[in-house]
Order: structure tokens, then sequence, then C-alpha cells
């Protein structure tokens, strides 16, 4: 990104301005309001779309390889987190008609959204710069899962498969039932179970609200911030190669950005493996009663 000074010069990018366009989302139209249905972003779909078939593809291909004899490393590795997805779906969900869909669902959100979180180990600057030097694109952001819309259509996602199994649990007059009945029961008072009714009924709501909205933006939250912290450690490399000294910044970007990349892989796989969790405990709900 250049800007163009009174002389008609370029010059380089301020901080602000650095940060500001590697934030900025290849857009169909520039964004009015802070909740804008009509705005679609571009580069999260592709690369949300692109992973996810890459993920598939492993998995497919890992199944495809297996033998019965000695397994590869490649093999080993998949064969160790299906066991692992395997055995906490086990723990949380009982009912193991479900587990069939219920696990391979896990693994499969588990594998995409550490791909997508993984994005986040690229150099700041590659994509991008491909992006516009190449493909002409004014703007592109390569971690999909620092982009809110796509967390919170994740969780929505997750809240449909809940509600889909509170109805196939418990049937559609079972589940309306639980909706005014808990958490605080009712009454044999008319008056007190239409009061009672309500409240559960709120409740309810806010509980499925809460839970929708926590699952999202805890993922966005972490790798935003992870995002932010790779751009402020690229600025420091940026000081150095304008001004051409200072040596103390020129190490401080090699350490800072090998210390953080390597404490962000833990990152990455743990926000995979907490949204995982947080989905199995979510459907498990669905299959208990109140």
């Amino acid at each position: 990104m250049a800007a163009e000074g009174h002389a008609g010069t370029e010059h380089a990018p301020s901080a602000g301005e650095y940060i500001a366009h590697h934030l900025q989302h290849l857009q169909n139209k520039k964004q009015m309001s802070v909740v804008d249905f009509s705005v679609i972003n571009y580069d999260s779909l592709f690369f949300s779309i692109t992973l996810g078939v890459i993920g598939c593809w492993l998995l497919w291909l890992a199944a495809r390889k297996a033998t019965s004899g000695r397994p590869g490393r490649f093999q080993a590795a998949v064969e160790l987190l299906v066991e692992m997805v395997d055995s906490q779906a086990k723990g949380i969900v009982h009912n193991a008609n479900s587990r069939k869909l219920v696990a391979p669902l896990a693994l499969t959100v588990f594998v995409w959204i550490f791909l997508l979180n993984a994005m986040d180990l690229l150099p700041v600057d590659i994509l991008p710069w491909l992006g516009e030097h190449v493909f002409g694109l004014p703007y592109l952001r390569v971690v999909a899962t620092a982009d809110l819309s796509m967390t919170m259509g994740l969780s929505i996602g997750v809240l449909i498969v809940c509600l889909i199994y509170n109805v196939s649990i418990k049937g559609a007059g079972g589940w309306a039932h639980e909706l005014v009945t808990a958490p605080f029961g009712t009454s044999k008072n008319p008056l007190w179970a239409l009061l009672l009714g309500i409240v559960n009924l709120a409740m309810q709501l806010i509980e499925f609200v809460a839970k929708t909205v926590s699952h999202g933006m805890r993922l966005f939250g972490n790798m935003y911030a992870g995002e932010l912290i790779f751009l402020l450690i690229a600025l420091m490399g940026g000081a150095f190669a304008l001004s051409g000294t200072g040596v103390v910044l020129f190490l401080g970007h090699i350490l800072a950005g090998t210390v953080w990349s390597i404490f962000h892989i833990l990152i990455i796989t743990l926000q995979a493996f907490v949204f995982m969790m947080l989905t199995l405990v979510y459907i498990g709900q669905s299959h208990d009663a109140h």
C-alpha cells in the first residue's frame, strides 16, 4: 500500500495505515454499519472453502491409504487424531447412534479450524502482496477465523445442529415442554405456571444466544489478537528496513517473530480443540433432559 504526498511522490505507509490496510477485507461493498448482512467478505469465503476442501481431502486420503499393517507417519497422526476425537465424543455424547454423526462432525470441525488458524503462521505480507501484484486485489485477509462474521457463522451452524438434535431426541412436543418448564419447573396453579413458563422460555433463549455468541467470539478474539501481534512484529522489521539503522529492531523482529510463531502453534491448536470441545458439549446438552 502506498499513498501520494503533496509533491506527487509515493511514501511508505504509516504504522496505522499499514495495520488498517492489512485488516481490510476484500468485499463486494463498503460496510456502512456494524451489522450489515449485504456485505460479503470474498477473502474469508475463499480461504474457508479452500481449506475446508483441503481438510476433507486429507482425511479422505488417510482413510483411502489406511493399511492394517505398520502405518506410516501420516496415517498414524490421523489415527491418533481420530482416536482423540472419538474418546472425547464418547465421554460427552452418550447416545451411540448420535455419535456416528457427532464424532465425524467434531473431527471435521477440529481439522477445518486448525487449518484456518494455521494461515496466521504465514508471513503477513506474502499473500496480500501476491494478491495485489499478481491478481490486482486491493485487499486480502487470509485468516478467516479473525473475521467475526465467519466465526459467528460457524457457531450458528453448531446452534442449528443442537436445535435439530433437541427435536430429534426429545420430539417437538418434548422439547417445547422443556422450553417452558426448565430450569425453574412449573406449578399446578395456572397463573404461576404461566409466569414460570415465560421466565423459563426467556432463560432458555438467553442460554442459546449466550452460548452461540461466546462460542464465536472466543475464537474470533484470540485469532484477531494473534493477527495484530504478527502485524506489530512485522512493523519492527519494516522500521529497520526503512531507517537502515537500529540493529536492536532487526534482532527484536527476528526474536519476537520466532518466539510468537512457536507459541502461536499452541494457540491455533488449542483454539481448534476448544471450539471442537464446546461443539461436543453443546450437542451433548441437547441429548440431556432437564
